[in-house]
């Protein structure tokens, strides 16, 4: 144990003059690694990042909030969790450096010398954010200025310049830290000052160099004066090729022969250390910390110790103690798993500089440690100490380095501890202040893909923890404490930085939970999500509101649940009208359909369904579709409706009409912004796709993924530009990747875009007088944003907003709050994640056939041998659909039964996905009759 004495004016516990050393028994507990003095105050760093503060605070350079001495070391709070490196005090100012740069400045600062642009008093340390990017690893302080050492060698200062202790040539005060040009060109590795000069050394020169008062000599230039600009002090050391021998009055022989070891500032006198050449010993850097003199971190070397510890042995009290202190200390994990060469340096809301492979490595080990004592006490502090201390206002983007390491602690991946680890850190994780909250989730979103899914793994594992142990779930899910809330919150967040402009950093079924709908009710929650108006009901956890979790089958469960809903409330809307009706008109028929019922032919396809959906309101368009072609007998049971939607779409998709554009490359289309059709044709296309989605059709329109983006109200970007014209987007993003200072020649664009209409190039400026602002370095971001935004919003405003009323007259509602957008757009067009494999596996086979039947094998032998296109058609030919629903392959069921004649072709039934194959008799047979048979796949009759 290490003991600290002090003596002097008004230091130590009470303040008292000391004429002998005292013992300071405050800090006879902490392993204090800096202590450092200024006129009337001292500072002391201890080994787990706290940073001790007292004496005289007349000016607030105790940092405690305050102006009232402190006769014993007080804790600057505000500081707290800063891995802080090195501490400095001036006359009645202080500094501290975190571990990556970081200044903090606090106390008097009537000249400027705490370096923040004003000459105001901090009470409180304040950053200087001027000094974030220059990498400072010292500082030397004065009675009322500042001299900062950056890790290249660089100095700047900033405070009272009146006799020229700044170094720039003046005698003026700096309120902002500039950098000494003398000095410039030379790498400084050690500066000190006196009370009101400096001195800086150059190894690489063998000189130190002085400026500032030099009355009394403290210069060492031989001359009683100040000096404005850094001196050479000629000293022993002076190279020959500099200051010559005989001008500083040694022996040629001693020049030679020393070297500076250190330097040292008093008040007005100087020291230096020197040391033999032939001893090769190095001067010192003051840019290099002991480690000593630093606080502690998790090491590999400490690592290793754990590991090498057996599982019955007493473990090294020493490694006991550093476990203890570096677990309980923000600051100690903050300064932790740092990149290496001060890559660490300037830490920001884009870099974090933690090393988490590495971190993830030695977490890993830790879990492996077979010894109790070790893995409990690292329990002990985690849950005692660290977590309890987290606040939601932390003083700097360093204090977060923390939210990045400790999830790759072992005992995250045990849903067990959710109630002493999980809920603790996400609960401040919620709470963070709105800009600490942002710099996290960045953070996080620039993590690898493993350390991303890692975070998901770990809190889906808990919420389903959560619902295993509770019993009865939708009748005590009201009596839930907040357990389950914080999980799902933080899934929330980490959901929300999945879905950014530039794409999903993981898929979205990432987030699905497939096991709830084992413990949960789906149906009762969406109810009850829905229904609900108490204010204090609303205060009840629905799952609703996390429908991230709800994989493809809840979602589709819960679209049926809303169909039934708004079919039962189209019925009743019905009902009311035709009592009414009979009320007021007694002899008007009372006739009430509860279906959608669309008399349409094949000639006049669009022009019968306009026709037809006007006749309806718009709570009809709510009811069941069935449809009826004109001249035909079938029956609609599903087949008749899909055939509709399949012939409709390519009806409407027709050049002849006009309203889309095709792009090429991605066979997509897109809102055509030259189109003279009527909007009434927009909304019927959005009509359609909200009926294929309310009556689980796929159809077939390519439209890509940033349409169902805007009908969800999802900002699109660049990004779902690629999904329509991927060499478009390739150029706007080379645009936005060139750096160079050329780009005006290179690329040579004005706010303008040209455009082909009608066979005519017409010019379209992208804002007022685009045609005169050229696209710059500067705007080339702007020149971006809203050429995106023409193409994919301004320019087809008209004709969206048209479709989308269709779409949402039908299928709008709080149902779609539950869908992702790439969801969306699986309901309307299906997909094409085909799994053959799985289409056999769900086969049922009726009226004789079984799965071991000689003209089943020689089916599927033969469905297996066709080319991925005929497969498609095949697909086409039974279900109506080339694609396949939300819910993948494992949706599509087929039914095979025999016919008699093995004459005939096979006969598909798309309204049961019902295939009559005859017994033929031998494979050739099978395949060719198959392949006749998908050759017809449009028209209904009962002949």
């Amino acid at each position: 144990m290490q003991h600290y004495f002090v003596s002097g004016n008004g230091l130590g516990d009470n303040g008292d003059i000391q004429l002998n050393p005292k013992m300071i028994k405050s800090l006879a507990t902490s392993h204090v690694i800096q202590i450092t003095c200024g006129q009337n105050h001292s500072l002391a760093l201890t080994q787990s990042g706290t940073l001790y503060a007292w004496g005289c605070n007349s000016c607030g350079q105790l940092g405690i909030g305050n102006k009232n001495g402190q006769p014993k070391p007080s804790v600057v709070s505000s500081l707290a969790g800063i891995p802080i490196a090195f501490v400095a005090c001036g006359g009645n100012h202080s500094f501290a450096v975190s571990r990556s740069g970081a200044v903090y400045g606090w106390g008097k600062n009537c000249f400027g010398q705490l370096g923040l642009s004003d000459d105001t008093d901090r009470l409180f340390p304040c950053q200087l954010k001027t000094l974030r990017s220059i990498k400072v690893k010292y500082i030397a302080c004065g009675e009322d200025f500042s001299v900062f050492l950056t890790k290249d060698g660089g100095v700047f200062t900033c405070g009272a310049g009146m006799y020229g202790q700044l170094g720039h040539g003046s005698t003026s005060n700096e309120f902002l830290p500039r950098k000494v040009i003398e000095l410039m060109g030379s790498v400084v590795t050690q500066i000190s000052c006196g009370r009101r000069h400096a001195l800086a050394f150059v190894p690489s020169r063998g000189r130190v160099y002085a400026f500032g008062l030099g009355g009394a000599g403290q210069l060492g230039t031989k001359a009683i004066r100040s000096a404005t600009t850094p001196q050479v002090v000629l000293g022993p050391w002076v190279s020959p090729g500099g200051v010559s021998v005989v001008e500083a009055g040694i022996q040629s022989e001693h020049a030679s022969k020393c070297m500076v070891k250190r330097i040292y500032s008093g008040g007005d006198h100087c020291f230096a250390t020197v040391t033999h050449k032939e001893d090769n010993i190095p001067s010192d850097d003051f840019r290099d910390f002991s480690t000593s003199t630093q606080i502690l971190s998790i090491t590999e070397e400490t690592v290793q110790q754990c590991e090498k510890a057996s599982g019955s042995e007493m473990v090294d009290q020493d490694l006991m103690s550093c476990l203890e202190t570096v677990f309980s200390s923000q600051a100690c994990i903050n300064c932790s798993f740092l990149l290496p060469n001060d890559e660490h340096y300037c830490c920001t809301s884009r870099r974090h500089g933690v090393d988490l492979p590495l971190a993830e490595q030695c977490f890993s080990a830790i879990g492996r440690v077979e010894n109790s004592s070790i893995k409990e006490l690292i329990a002990n502090c985690v849950v005692e100490n660290l977590l309890p201390s987290l606040v939601t206002s932390p003083p700097d983007v360093e204090t977060l380095r923390l939210y990045l390491i400790l999830p790759l602690y072992h005992e995250f991946d045990n849903p067990k501890n959710y109630t002493v680890l999980h809920n603790p850190f996400g609960r401040t994780f919620l709470t963070l202040k709105t800009e600490a909250s942002k710099i996290v989730g960045l953070w996080w979103s620039s993590t690898s893909l493993d350390y991303f899914e890692r975070l998901i793994r770990v809190f889906k594992n808990v919420v389903m923890y959560i619902l295993r142990k509770t019993e009865n779930v939708n009748q005590e899910i009201v009596n839930w404490d907040h357990d389950m809330e914080i999980p799902l919150e933080v899934l929330g967040k980490l959901n929300k930085l999945n879905n950014n402009v530039d794409g999903l950093k993981v898929p979205y079924d990432s987030f699905y939970l497939t096991e709830l709908t084992e413990k949960v009710d789906v149906r009762l929650d969406y109810l009850r999500w829905l229904t609900t108006k108490d204010p204090q009901l609303k205060q009840r956890i629905y799952f609703c509101n996390y429908p991230f979790l709800f994989d493809a089958q809840t979602k589709t469960l819960l679209l049926q649940t809303n169909q039934s809903l708004q079919m039962q409330s189209a019925m009743n809307q019905a009902a009311t009208r035709a009592i009414s009706s009979l009320l007021f008109s007694p002899f008007a028929s009372a006739n009430i359909s509860t279906f959608l019922e669309l008399h349409v032919s094949r000639r006049n396809l669009v022009a019968d369904t306009i026709r037809e959906l006007a006749k309806f309101e718009t709570a009809d368009l709510k009811k069941p579709l069935k449809v009826k072609f004109e001249n035909e007998e079938a029956e609609d049971a599903g087949g008749v409706t899909k055939e509709f939607f399949l012939l409709l779409s390519r009806e409407i998709l027709d050049p002849k009409y006009g309203m889309f554009r095709q792009y090429d490359e991605t066979r997509t289309i897109w809102f055509s912004e030259d189109s003279f059709e009527d909007e009434i044709m927009y909304y019927l296309i959005g009509a359609l796709c909200g009926l294929a989605i309310y009556n689980f059709t796929i159809i077939d329109l390519p439209f890509p993924l940033a349409l169902y983006k805007k009908l969800l109200k999802e900002p699109v970007s660049l990004l779902d530009l690629r999904g329509l014209s991927p060499t478009l987007a390739k150029s706007l993003q080379d645009l936005l990747d060139y750096k160079e200072a050329d780009l005006e020649e290179v690329f040579c664009l004005n706010f303008e875009i040209t455009r082909e209409v009608f066979g005519e190039i017409k010019v379209q400026p992208l804002k007022p007088g685009g045609g005169n602002i050229p696209v710059t370095q500067e705007n080339k971001q702007e020149f971006v944003d809203l050429y995106v935004d023409l193409i994919l919003n301004t320019s087809v405003e008209k004709h969206f907003k048209a479709f989308s009323t269709g779409f949402h007259e039908v299928c709008g509602g709080r149902v779609l709050e539950l869908f992702h957008s790439q969801e969306l757009m699986a309901l309307v067009a299906g997909n094409e994640n085909y799994d053959w494999e799985e289409l056999q596996r769900n086969a049922e086979y009726k009226n004789g056939y079984t799965e071991n039947d000689k003209t089943i094998r020689m089916f599927w032998e033969v469905f297996h041998e066709l080319s991925e296109e005929e497969k498609r058609k095949f697909l086409l030919f039974l279900t109506g659909s080339v694609r396949i629903p939300i819910q993948g392959m494992k949706a599509i069921k087929i039914y095979i039964q025999p016919s008699s004649d093995d004459r005939y072709l096979p006969v598909a039934h798309t309204c049961f996905n019902l295939l009559d194959l005859p017994r033929y008799g031998t494979k050739e047979k099978l395949r060719y009759k198959l392949m006749q048979a998908m050759q017809q796949t449009e028209g209904f009759s009962l002949v």
